[in-house]
């Protein structure tokens, strides 16, 4: 070992399981808890990959319950969004009739009712069943979790009281129905929890999808990817690290009590030894007691079936083929029996029709199989993998192409990307035992094991996820709370219950708000020019606040990886239901252009905000409030003007907007509608191919001590007009300035830095120093920007945007060389002076700053 290490408490896996035990142990016993991932990503099932560098898969979360519940909803402290799937949201496909399962209980009761008449009686009954199933399950799980004195005392209980749950499926429908289609239909979805109806527990069917799911189902907007990244930020709230591509070779036990885990870093080779008293398994149960030498003990459980998954990329919508959206599940037979690998029952979704977010279009089909279909080649490297192993793949992806396109006539046609995962895939990305899919199978065999929950027989050792509780990520997240609910002492078990059961926390009206908001309109200003309006995903309500002035950012999907832009906002701050910005199509702009030429209503877009301290209110009480634009820069200006006739301002208002020519004019029609509402409103448009631009002239009659200047435009435009004013008395203070931003001036101060980094390692430096007056030097790696190096330093510097639009960062740089962007954010004499934008300024050698 190179090396020992300490934790409080070590969580293998981070999956749901992994992350929920993560985070409550870490807020409500307040433990130092260390995450270790032996995947590149973090984030277990819910992670996504991408494919010819448009398609983007998920791996293990289709859909889940519309109503996910507290657990979820605690997890991301209530900012997860999800979109419905259709009413009719999982349609069957039988042999000689289809079956379309509704949204809620009784709807679907009543369509098995119409359907199965003769039968009505029965199917009552059978809920009744299904609800005193799910409360034995819910017992059996909480007991579990317990020590094994209380296990031991309870679990007959639990079998005397709810006998159903240890009954199979297939036994408890035979009870239940004499009609074999009925019973074909209630046990058509055990695909959800990965086991057989005859071998399934009826505990685990009454609860995923004759509860989980029955009160409809819904996508994360963003795909799943957007449920870890909001859990992930979380965590490093409460100071949990975690760590990808670390592999846990060993538990230690002594003394039948963990004392640590023996790690290896699969990046760099390095080998350690992490001290520990209390270690959370989230790898499964059976990587856990192998990791502990006691494997044998899990003998009595069945083994678990793996999966092999077809991901499509679609060059033409599904929706084409009249799906809006809804599951499809192909059961070739009645009874849910064993067939070849390619002929059984087969899952299909379409994360794409539901996901407002998705720019491409994605299918996914799951059929389970026994992971002996690829024993033949299980222990190879992918890479040395014979011809015949990609044969089988070949086969297998024409067999499932060949069953859609049965269904959708012309369904090939569309497919532009097909790849194939088998029980190998995963294997080699989960790391499961197998390629096992849903963990523990689901069997009677499971509920009555002391070794399927979340204890173990090893001192300070618990067992996350899916085999502390139940299949799927909720299932896996509440496997994790469980986890939790056995480490923690008892006296901080309430206040995280409480919190638990409390769901999202009330939103902090002052914090910043990420998330997505479906795009209502797109409007043409003019011919370069996009106005684009911004609702709510769910609600009438916007679920921010921003005041006149401010920004958002958006991330755009123009790639694999999003960029993100910054637009401001044009519509006022009054309007509650909606955000407006206005956007200029810039040559080559990546961003500009898919917004102009791609986006559609409808869309999700993923926004931040409000940003911005270029910002108006009414009553501020200056004599003139002088409104400067140069083209689109009128955006911001927009967004004060709304402000100000909302709040009936009565004082004097001017606004001189330049433009190079007519047709570039945006908001015409607006201005004379506020110049109704603003009696005091004066404005002057310069058409600077006729007029020439704005210059001291024009200032003159507005501009003096008593005058606030809001001024947005092109950097020179900028500088010269900063230069007027303050020639004519203007105080420098009362100069608002917002630049505009582009994404190739991003990409210049990113190729700066790689270049200035570059240059220093070549020259063996490391790092520079930045000297500020009145404070203690602090370093600067090359290639980081002086606010960057002052952030990591926790020194204190005026700051807002941190790309070069708002202007806050003004810092004098008295001594030094650097590269830089001043974005016009500052006159001739200010440059003189050695104002510069920390944000933008790259040191190429030792600086002395100061912030007056």
């Amino acid at each position: 070992m190179d090396a020992n290490e300490e934790a409080d408490v070590v969580v293998i896996g981070s999956g749901m399981g992994g992350l929920a035990a993560a985070r409550t142990i870490a807020q409500f016993g307040g433990k130092r808890v260390l995450v270790l991932e032996q995947h590149y990503t973090l984030g277990g099932m819910t992670h996504e990959f991408s494919r010819a560098g448009r398609f983007q898969f998920g791996t293990g979360l289709h859909y889940i319950s519309a109503n996910a519940g507290p657990f979820l909803e605690f997890m991301t402290d209530g900012r997860v969004q999800l979109e419905p799937l259709p009413d009719d949201y999982d349609v069957l496909h039988f042999p000689e009739f289809d079956f379309a399962v509704p949204a809620g209980k009784e709807q679907f009761r009543a369509r098995l009712a119409e359907r199965f008449p003769a039968e009505a009686g029965a199917i009552d009954d059978f809920f009744t069943t299904v609800q005193r199933a799910m409360t034995g399950l819910a017992a059996r799980n909480v007991l579990a979790s317990f020590p094994g004195g209380v296990r031991k005392m309870g679990f007959p209980v639990v079998a005397r009281l709810y006998p159903a749950i240890y009954r199979s499926l297939q036994e408890q429908l035979t009870r239940s129905f004499r009609d074999p289609e009925l019973r074909a239909v209630l046990a058509a979805r055990w695909g959800l929890y990965g086991t057989p109806p005859a071998k399934s527990a009826f505990g685990y069917h009454a609860a995923v999808p004759l509860t989980f799911f029955m009160e409809g189902t819904a996508h994360p907007v963003g795909g799943p990817k957007e449920i870890s990244r909001i859990i992930l930020e979380i965590l490093d709230r409460y100071g949990v690290e975690l760590r990808p591509r670390q592999r846990v070779n060993d538990i230690v036990v002594e003394n039948g009590k963990v004392t640590g885990v023996d790690v290896e870093d699969t990046t760099t080779g390095r080998r350690y030894h992490v001290r520990t008293p209390t270690v959370v398994s989230a790898a499964g149960v059976r990587n856990t007691y192998s990791l502990i030498g006691r494997s044998a003990e899990l003998a009595d459980l069945p083994r678990e079936p793996s999966a092999v998954m077809l991901f499509l990329g679609m060059e033409r919508s599904p929706a084409e083929f009249g799906i809006r959206g809804e599951n499809h599940w192909f059961m070739p037979d009645l009874e849910g029996a064993h067939h070849p690998a390619g002929e059984g029952t087969l899952y299909v979704s379409f994360a794409s029709l539901n996901n407002p977010a998705a720019r491409y279009h994605t299918v996914e089909a799951l059929e389970l199989v026994d992971p002996d279909v690829v024993d033949r080649w299980r222990g190879t490297p992918e890479e040395e993998r014979p011809d015949s192993y990609r044969k089988l793949k070949e086969e297998l992806t024409e067999r499932l192409i060949g069953r859609l396109d049965g269904r959708w006539p012309g369904f090939r046609d569309a497919i532009a990307f097909a790849e194939l995962a088998t029980p190998l895939s995963f294997e080699t990305f989960q790391h499961s035992v197998l390629g096992s899919f849903y963990g523990l199978a689901a069997t009677p065999q499971r509920l009555r094991s002391a070794r399927a929950g979340c204890r173990t027989p090893v001192g300070g050792l618990f067992v996350a996820g899916q085999d502390a509780w139940g299949s799927g990520v909720v299932g896996a997240l509440a496997g994790g709370l469980m986890a939790a609910n056995a480490v923690l002492k008892p006296r901080q078990l309430g206040p995280m219950w409480r919190a638990v059961r409390a769901g999202a926390p009330a939103p902090d009206p002052g914090a910043l708000w990420q998330g997505y908001l479906r795009v209502a309109s797109v409007e043409a200003l003019t011919p370069a020019i996009r106005r684009i309006r911004l609702e709510p995903m769910a609600g009438t309500t916007l679920p921010f606040a921003f005041d006149a002035g401010q920004y958002v950012k958006v991330d755009l999907p123009v790639a694999v990886e999003p960029i993100e832009r910054s637009y401001s906002i044009c519509s006022g701050p009054g309007e509650t239901g909606f955000v407006e910005i206005a956007v200029k199509h810039e040559p080559d702009g990546l961003g500009s252009g898919y917004l102009h030429d791609d986006l559609e209503t409808g869309h999700a877009l993923r926004v931040s905000g409000p940003h911005g301290e270029f910002t108006w209110t009414p009553g501020a009480g200056e004599e003139t409030l002088l409104l400067i634009a140069g083209g689109v820069g009128i955006t911001p200006l927009m967004s004060v003007l709304a402000a100000a006739a909302d709040a009936a301002h009565t004082g004097r208002i001017v606004l001189l907007a330049s433009y190079r020519t007519e047709e570039e004019a945006a908001f015409r029609a607006e201005i004379t509608a506020l110049q109704e509402r603003l009696p005091r409103l004066e404005v002057s448009i310069f058409i600077t191919g006729q007029e020439g631009r704005i210059g001291a002239a024009a200032l003159r009659p507005y501009a003096g001590p008593a005058t606030r200047v809001h001024l947005c435009g092109p950097a020179p435009m900028m500088q010269d007009l900063i230069g007027h004013l303050t020639a004519l008395q203007v105080p420098r203070m009362a100069i608002h300035t917002e630049a505009f931003v582009s994404g190739r001036s991003q990409e210049t101060r990113r190729e700066k830095a790689h270049a200035i980094a570059l240059a220093a390692a070549a020259s063996g430096v490391t790092e520079y120093e930045i000297g500020l007056a009145g404070a203690d030097p602090f370093p600067c790696h090359p290639g980081e920007s002086v606010l960057v190096a002052a952030n990591a330093a926790g020194v204190d510097l005026p700051q807002s945007c941190g790309e070069g639009a708002c202007g806050t960062c003004r810092v004098r740089v008295l001594a030094g060389a650097y590269e830089t962007d001043t974005r016009g954010m500052f006159s001739t004499d200010e440059l003189a002076a050695g104002w510069r934008l920390a944000c933008q300024t790259l040191p190429t050698e030792d600086l002395l700053i100061a912030r007056t």
